[in-house]
């Protein structure tokens, strides 16, 4: 093939003569991230300047020598010129070959002081080892400029994946995100070489694209009406959605589409109801959670529009796969629908789960018809499938271990530790999360491929996958809060053998990682300060103060009110305060980037006595209003008020159907009234999702959120003996949120105490004459 040649006019001005001296590098100076499987280090350093020259030889390696070139464009503003044939020093050189004995994805990069070279068999491969050298250079730095030379060290990388599969699960149905934020997402992630996106289109929040066919899924199914009256809409053109195809395929990223059947299907059902068991009037559902109302399997339309549905998406998404849900199906319709019950019999089906099977292999038949394989939910194995599916293991490895070991191809996904959008810290102090609790050690420190698969087996797992499910990402930057640096320590997971992976090498590399986050604006997660389990902290004369953080970083604080900057005093041991304080504490980065500040309340009380009462017995006075109230201020006092007494605090509200549904006759405002007993004097903490809880005449919770799912906490110094309680609960929605959900109760634990006690029924009291 006729040799081609071009030269790239790059970035750096200077043409200073360059030591050529044969220092030896050192391994510490290739912060690559995921780590390489092979690294070794050669002599003297190759000189990245602005007469450096690229050299390609075929069509494939030329692509992405175009791809690059217009990264460095953006980056450095130079506009790319043909070289001389003559050139054969200061040259980058990119090979294609497809006689080389390697994986699709594998590369080989060599830097001496004369050229750099990388090899691979595919363009992917070709693409990845330009992606490890634009680290190293490094390329998507800040410090990246047409000022400067860069000196690379000598080094000779042999690497390729560990693993297939290494995705990236994205929800947009609860909240929708443009294309624009996506682009962004698989620009970043290419990076460090994953090479899945899963695109969660449809659940029963919302359907999110375009279906020709059935104009209603996107006019009717996309518009949820919110617990508040407006309207939350979104959803993608077909255009659109091989724009975001095209996109990822120029990163070798390829998109799976999620069409989630026979559940999740509430957004469905709102546009054609007729779908159902029970044909009935639907609405998309506003509420997180299950939804009962699902596709009937004893109806041929409802194979019909599935096939008609994965018609179009065939020509929209052009790989092997498409994931078809079949998780989280309550089967209450089917079980009284005369439709499934006749074809239960007629197929000679034991039981629902057996049908939900029946109802998987004709969508697999479905699929096939257009040549693609299913991934389901590892539900779709309660039923049985053929092994032509694969699982996607999410409740946890069992059902990953059970499907590799009779033969499935495998995605390991399970929740505890690659669910991106559970809490990465103390929750307390962290922002809004679904809740679970996943840092970047355990999910860096996550084996896919479980011991207990046979041997013979493990070639089944294909490989694993970071899921970001977005009820409470309601904006682009807190997905990227939540999800970097998390997927980065997954990408590495997929990449590299375990017996390479060291978690405080890796943040060592991740220190020189966060400029590339920085120049893509990245909202990434810095490690907040943690031990304060509030906000507002009291004390009678002295109290301590001690901080740790998820993983080691410094922190930085001010007491005297100003928001501290990166130079402010370094926290190095416990703070000891006399008098009331305004502490302000954040984290800062080796980069200099500095994590949210924390404002902790440091309030100097005396104790609160107790009040002399008549004689007591257990319970509360309980008054309830029938309603939906939005808050407070919209109690309507002059409504009738029922009144009654109880003997426990949760007596208050009895859950409808928890996660799943919930029934407006439970709506309600209450308003309890009565003493709690305190045993000993101390500073006590109280924690509860009740609206407002008063001991004597301190507010000591006030939730003020819309969304009330985790526990507000508060403190305050008693004095042993009873004092007066008060209790506001609404049972109410908010932001998809039932209140209804949340247990009714107080909990509470001395400051000398870790863990919180349930306050019972032998705690609180009311009048003997009420």
């Amino acid at each position: 093939m006729k040799l081609k040649i071009v030269l790239i006019i790059f970035i750096l001005m200077s043409c200073k003569k360059h030591d050529t001296s044969s220092t030896k590098p050192e391994i510490s100076q290739i912060n690559v991230l995921p780590k390489p499987q092979n690294i070794e280090i050669g002599e003297g350093y190759f000189y990245f300047n602005n007469q450096t020259s690229f050299v390609v030889k075929d069509e494939s390696a030329q692509k992405i020598l175009d791809f690059f070139s217009e990264k460095i464009k953006i980056t450095s503003g130079y506009t790319l010129k043909p070289a001389t044939t003559n050139n054969h020093d200061n040259i980058i050189e990119l090979i294609t070959d497809n006689n080389l004995s390697f994986g699709e994805e594998e590369y080989n990069l060599s830097v001496t002081s004369h050229k750099i070279t990388i090899k691979a068999k595919t363009g992917q491969g070709l693409f990845y080892g330009m992606q490890t050298l634009f680290q190293v250079i490094p390329l998507y730095s800040s410090a990246f400029t047409k000022d400067n030379t860069y000196k690379i060290p000598a080094v000779t990388i042999q690497d390729a994946p560990q693993l297939k599969w290494r995705g990236f699960h994205l929800d947009v149905s609860r909240h929708f995100f443009s294309t624009g934020f996506i682009k962004k997402q698989l620009d970043i992630l290419s990076i460090f070489k994953i090479n899945k996106f899963h695109w969660h289109l449809t659940d029963d929040q919302g359907w999110r694209i375009e279906i020709k066919k059935y104009p209603e899924l996107v006019s009717t199914g996309s518009v949820r009406k919110e617990n508040d009256g407006s309207l939350y809409k979104g959803h993608y053109t077909q255009e659109e959605i091989k724009e975001v195809v095209n996109y990822a395929k120029e990163r070798y990223i390829d998109v799976i589409p999620e069409f989630d059947v026979p559940g999740h299907v509430m957004a469905v059902l709102a546009a054609y109801p007729e779908l159902s068991c029970e044909s009935r009037k639907y609405e998309v559902r506003n509420l997180w959670g299950v939804e009962s109302a699902i596709l009937c399997p004893g109806k041929e339309t409802t194979y019909e529009f599935i096939d008609n549905v994965v018609k179009e998406l065939s020509q929209l998404f052009p790989y092997q796969y498409f994931h078809m849900g079949g998780d989280e199906v309550p089967k209450v319709q089917w079980e009284n629908s005369a439709q499934c019950q006749n074809l239960k019999n007629k197929k000679g089906l034991k039981n629902n789960e057996e049908l939900q099977g029946y109802f998987m292999k004709r969508v697999e038949k479905i699929l096939a018809k257009y040549n693609k394989k299913m991934i389901g939910w590892d539900e779709v194995m309660d039923g049985g499938v053929t092994r032509a599916t694969t699982i996607m293991s999410w409740q946890g490895e069992e059902a990953g271990i059970k499907a590799a070991n009779n033969g499935h191809d495998v995605i390991m996904t399970p929740s505890k530790y690659v669910y991106l959008n559970f809490y990465q810290g103390d929750y307390k102090a962290e922002p809004l999360a679904f809740g679970g609790y996943i840092t970047l050690k355990d999910a860096y420190t996550y084996n896919p491929v479980p011991h207990t698969i046979k041997e013979e087996n493990r070639k089944h797992i294909l490989g694993l996958q970071g899921n970001m499910w977005s009820e409470y990402t309601y904006k682009g930057k807190t997905i990227e809060y939540l999800l970097y640096p998390r997927i980065l320590a997954l990408a590495e997971t997929g990449w590299t053998k375990t017996q390479n992976k060291n978690f405080n090498d890796f943040l060592n590399r991740l220190t020189h990682i966060y400029p590339i986050l920085d120049k893509y604006n990245v909202n990434y997660h810095i490690p907040l300060p943690e031990g304060p389990t509030a906000n507002r902290i009291v004390f009678t004369d002295s109290v301590k103060v001690s901080f740790t953080t998820t993983r080691p970083v410094k922190m930085v604080y001010t007491t005297d009110g100003t928001t501290p900057a990166a130079t402010a005093k370094v926290y190095k041991d416990t703070l000891i305060f006399h008098k009331d304080t305004n502490l302000k504490i954040a984290s800062v980065l080796e980069t200099g980037k500095m994590s949210k500040v924390r404002n902790i309340q440091l309030v100097k009380e005396s104790y609160l006595n107790p009040v002399e009462t008549p004689q007591l017995q257990n319970g509360l006075k309980m008054r309830t209003l029938k309603g939906y109230y939005k808050n407070i201020a919209d109690v309507d006092t002059i409504r009738s008020v029922k009144t009654s007494y109880i003997k426990k605090i949760e007596d208050v509200n009895t859950a409808y159907h928890w996660g799943h549904e919930v029934n407006t006759e439970n709506f309600k405002a209450v308003f309890l009234d009565g003493y709690i007993k305190i045993p000993q004097d101390g500073i006590y903490y109280f924690s509860s999702t009740v609206d407002k809880l008063w001991i004597g005449n301190k507010l000591i919770i006030n939730y003020k959120d819309t969304l009330k799912k985790h526990p507000k906490e508060n403190s305050v110094a008693l004095k042993k003996g009873i004092h007066k309680l008060k209790i506001i609960y609404l049972n109410n929605l908010g932001k998809g949120w039932a209140t209804d959900w949340n247990p009714v109760e107080i909990k509470y634990r001395k400051s000398t105490e870790k863990e919180y006690k349930l306050v019972n029924e032998h705690m609180i009291f009311i009048n003997k004459d009420h």
